[in-house]
C-alpha cells in the first residue's frame, strides 16, 4: 500500500504532468481562426476560414521573416532599377521605359508587405478592414500591372527581333501602351474595393487579403473566373506567343546563316564566333524561357486556387496551402529586376560608376554597343 504521503506527491506531480501539457491534449478546446473578432471585422472573413483551427504562433513568425526577406530584397533591386534608369539618360530608351514601369509596380507590390508582417506579429487579423483593402488593392494593382507589362515588354522585344528595320516602337508608343496598361488594370482593382463586382477579404492565416474566391454566388464565380481570364490567361499567352516567336525567328536566322556559310566554304560568317561556345539561338532561348518560367511559376498557383475556391474542391483549400501562392507571387518582384535590368550589361556598367563598391568589375567595352542594344531588346537574361 502507498503511503498517504507519497500518494499525496504522486497526484501532485500527476497534476503539474498534465497542466504543462495541457495545449496538446485533445479534449481541450482548440481556437479557431477568426476567434475574439466581431462586427465587419467578422463579417469581412469568409466562412471557409471559420472552420478551421488557428495556426501556431511559429507559422507566423516564419511567414513574417520570409516577408522581411521578400521586402528587403524586392525594394532594394527595384529601387536600384528606378534609380539607375531614372538618372541615366542613355538608359532611357523607349524599350526601357516598359521595363521602368515592370520595376515601379514591383516596387509598389512590397509596399504593402508591412501590413502583412504587421498581422503575423499579432498573430491574425490586427489590421481590420482598412488594412486588408488597402492590402488587396495594391496587391491587384501591382500583380495585374505587372503581369500586363511583362506582355508588353514581350511584344517590343518580338517587334524589334521579327521586324529589325521598322519594328522598334516609339517612345509614344510606349508611353501609350503604359497608359493602356494601367487602363486595363484600375477595374480589377477598383470594382471589388467598391464592392461593385466582387471583393477583397482576407485569406488563409488571415494575414494577407485578395478578391473573394469563395463565396458560392453567380455573380462571384462570374468574377473568378473573368479575372482569371483577362489577369493570368491574357499575359500568360502573349507572353510565351511573343517569346516563342522571337526563338523561332532567331532559329531561322541562324539556320539562314549557317546555310550561306557552308556555300561560301567558310566556318561561320561571324567573326567573334569562336569567342563564345554558346550559340545565339541556345542564349536566346533560355532567356525566353526564364521569362516564361518566371511567371508561369509565380502567378499560376494563384490562378488554380482562385478556380478551386470557386468551382472546385474547396476542401483542398487549407489555411497553410492558400499561404503558398502569396509566397510566390511576392518572389517574383524579387527577381524580376535581376532578369530585366540588373543582368543588362549597360545597366551593371553604370551601376558601377555610381557605386563603384559594389565591385561589379563589368567590362566597358563600346565597341559592343550596337550588340548591347540588340540584347537588350531580345534577351532579358
Amino acid at each position: 500500500m502507498i503511503p498517504p504521503a507519497v500518494m499525496d506527491n504522486h497526484t501532485e506531480n500527476n497534476y503539474n504532468y498534465g497542466a504543462y501539457f495541457a495545449p496538446y491534449r485533445s479534449d481541450e478546446p482548440v481556437e479557431m481562426l477568426g476567434a475574439g473578432l466581431t462586427g465587419a471585422d467578422l463579417a469581412a472573413i469568409p466562412e471557409h476560414w471559420l472552420g478551421y483551427p488557428a495556426p501556431p504562433a511559429s507559422a507566423h513568425t516564419v511567414l513574417a521573416l520570409v516577408y522581411v526577406f521578400f521586402t528587403a530584397a524586392a525594394l532594394i533591386g527595384n529601387g536600384l532599377v528606378i534609380f539607375i534608369f531614372s538618372t541615366t539618360k542613355s538608359l532611357r530608351t523607349p524599350s526601357n521605359l516598359l521595363v521602368l514601369q515592370l520595376a515601379v509596380l514591383d516596387f509598389f507590390m512590397m509596399c504593402k508587405a508591412p501590413i502583412f508582417i504587421y498581422n503575423s506579429a499579432n498573430k491574425g487579423f490586427a489590421a481590420g478592414v482598412i488594412g486588408c483593402q488597402t492590402f488587396a488593392f495594391i496587391g491587384s494593382c501591382s500583380g495585374i500591372g505587372a503581369g500586363m507589362t511583362n506582355a508588353c515588354i514581350a511584344y517590343d522585344r518580338h517587334s524589334t527581333i521579327t521586324r529589325p528595320l521598322d519594328g522598334r516602337l516609339s517612345r509614344g508608343k510606349v508611353l501609350l501602351m503604359m497608359v493602356c496598361v494601367w487602363i486595363y488594370t484600375a477595374p480589377w482593382a477598383i470594382l471589388p474595393l467598391l464592392q461593385i463586382w466582387g471583393r477583397f477579404v482576407p485569406e488563409g492565416f488571415l494575414t494577407s487579403c485578395t478578391f473573394d474566391y469563395l463565396t458560392d454566388t453567380f455573380d462571384n464565380k462570374l468574377f473568378v473566373a473573368c479575372i482569371f481570364t483577362t489577369s493570368y490567361v491574357f499575359p500568360m499567352s502573349a507572353i510565351m506567343y511573343f517569346y516563342s516567336g522571337i526563338v523561332k525567328q532567331v532559329f531561322a536566322h541562324e539556320a539562314a546563316l549557317r546555310e550561306q556559310a557552308k556555300k561560301m566554304n567558310v566556318d561561320s560568317l561571324r567573326s567573334n564566333q569562336g569567342a563564345s561556345a554558346e550559340s545565339a539561338e541556345i542564349r536566346i532561348a533560355k532567356a525566353a524561357l526564364t521569362v516564361c518560367f518566371l511567371y508561369v511559376a509565380s502567378w499560376t498557383p494563384y490562378g488554380v486556387m482562385s478556380l478551386i475556391g470557386a468551382f472546385g474542391d474547396k476542401s483542398l483549400l487549407t489555411p497553410a496551402v492558400t499561404m503558398i501562392p502569396a509566397l510566390t507571387c511576392k518572389g517574383v518582384a524579387c527577381i524580376d529586376p535581376w532578369v530585366y535590368a540588373i543582368s543588362h550589361p549597360k545597366y551593371r556598367q553604370e551601376l558601377q560608376r555610381r557605386m563603384p563598391w559594389l565591385q561589379i568589375n563589368e567590362p566597358d567595352d563600346n565597341a559592343s554597343n550596337a550588340t548591347n542594344n540588340t540584347a537588350n531588346s531580345s534577351a532579358p537574361a
